[in-house]
């Protein structure tokens, strides 16, 4: 009997230590080996949850009346929604100016406040459509922006007299919902432009409808070539993916002295894969060429394997044309570079999470984007800015402020649709932007160059590492 036992603790025993060797393997192999799946992106920006995605249209737009943005939300808050949708804003007034001292990092409570204070008074109205279902961070940078240029234009009269009023939308960033949200906001005849959208596909799928309502969008985010000449009524305070892949191209042939090229990007963005278009067009007129191309998109897609092969095939560059959605693959090869390559990217990659996870591997890398604080240490606006939110804002805020003040300003000519857009048209418009003047080329694209900056140590203990301009 004791053989029998002994025999069945030793077989048990190594049930067990088989078990324990393949969940190691497997958790090494996920460590090291990690594949494209959903698991792998729920963390993402863009990864929507089915309760998000459900939210019925009306339950998408509000002017103070419903709350959009429940994380962080205060009591008082709370009841000035409540008193908004009673129309009692004096005490509204009251409970969101408590709520701003209690967290003034809220701009959803900056709009619904402004919004309070003009109550039934004639008003200008605007939407601006962010993605609140999939990106909370990321729409709240957009509404800092516009938040803060309501905030001046409000507090210096109005436009022409007459106060701004801001609708805020969740689209989720998602193409359908978009399409479905877009047609609701211009069935408002109140509101005469949007600020919006977030990705290129978003843009690129609601512009027809945009045209066929002849009522104007300015997206402060979407890059892609594509929305270059779409319509009238699509323009865009952020310089198109040609300027960035122009710059990047420049800053490798002329500052790397690097002419071969491996490129990330992800086939299933608009965004990426124009970047990814521009960068090569630019690259190959500069002298230089793309020796492999890597799709993030692919479901077999092993930083740990492409590496080496982008190695093999004489990659002297990697060009990270990442989407929001695949930060974790262009984070897994900036890991497996180990700063050994140079490392260029587009405004997608400027990221906390590049700074948090890449670190000391991403060091020297260089990033394409519109605008950076510290190039305007004693902007105004960037005065305000500091003042409002307790913080420095990134290039979103700043590109969502200038597409509010270019509405504005166009409404000053003419406050309807079609005048507004014949104003943004008009070859001597001017806007006052965040830090420079607003203009638009003939395409309805942003007349302005990108600014590069890059990975660099930081001197906060609490900021190991940071973003910072490369002088020009």
């Amino acid at each position: 009997m004791s053989q029998k036992n002994d025999t069945l603790k030793i077989f048990l025993a190594l049930i067990v230590t088989l078990g324990v060797l393949v969940l190691a393997i497997f958790w090494f192999g996920r460590l090291f080996f990690p594949t494209n799946n959903q698991d792998n992106i729920s963390n993402s920006p863009q990864t929507e949850n089915n309760s998000a995605k459900n939210i019925p249209l009306n339950k998408r737009i509000s002017n103070g009346d419903s709350l959009l943005i429940p994380s962080n939300s205060t009591p008082q808050k709370q009841t000035a929604i409540q008193e908004l949708g009673n129309q009692n804003y004096n005490e509204a007034i009251k409970q969101l100016e408590n709520s701003l001292k209690i967290n003034s990092n809220d701009p959803e409570s900056l709009i619904y406040l402004n919004n309070a204070r003009i109550g039934t008074n004639e008003s200008y109205q605007i939407a601006v459509s962010v993605p609140i279902g999939s990106d909370i961070d990321g729409s709240q940078e957009i509404l800092r922006g516009v938040a803060q240029a309501q905030n001046d234009i409000n507090s210096q009269g109005g436009i022409n007299g007459i106060p701004l009023q801001v609708i805020i939308a969740n689209d989720n960033n998602n193409p359908e919902i978009a399409q479905k949200l877009v047609p609701e906001l211009a069935k408002n005849s109140r509101i005469l432009g949007v600020v919006g959208h977030w990705a290129s596909d978003v843009t690129l799928a609601t512009a027809p409808i945009y045209e066929a309502k002849k009522l104007v969008a300015i997206s402060p985010i979407s890059t892609s070539v594509k929305l270059s000449g779409f319509g009238d009524y699509i323009y865009r305070t952020v310089p198109s993916d040609r300027f960035a892949g122009n710059a990047l191209s420049r800053y490798q042939i002329n500052n790397l002295k690097k002419k071969k090229t491996a490129i990330f990007y992800n086939s299933q963005s608009g965004y990426s894969q124009s970047l990814k278009d521009e960068f090569t067009t630019a690259l190959y007129a500069d002298g230089g060429e793309v020796v492999a191309e890597f799709d993030f998109a692919k479901s077999n897609f092993n930083a740990g394997r492409s590496y080496p092969e982008a190695l093999n095939k004489g990659a002297e560059v990697l060009m990270l044309a990442t989407s929001t959605s695949t930060l974790d693959q262009a984070l897994q090869v900036i890991q497996v570079n180990e700063g050994k390559l140079p490392v260029l990217a587009g405004d997608d990659a400027y990221s906390p999470k590049i700074l948090e996870i890449g670190r000391k591997d991403a060091v020297d890398m260089v990033v394409a984007i519109p605008w950076h604080i510290l190039a305007y240490p004693n902007s105004p606006f960037v005065q305000e800015s500091r003042r409002l939110w307790g913080g420095d804002v990134n290039w979103r805020t700043a590109t969502a402020y200038d597409a509010t003040m270019a509405l504005a300003e166009a409404m000053k000519v003419n406050p309807t649709r079609e005048g507004i857009e014949k104003a943004l048209s008009a070859s001597n418009f001017v806007a006052n932007g965040a830090t420079s003047p607003v203009r638009f080329l003939p395409s309805g694209d942003r007349n302005q160059a990108v600014q590069l900056v890059t990975v660099a140590p930081g001197n906060n203990p609490n900021l190991p590492y940071q973003f910072v301009p490369i002088n020009p």
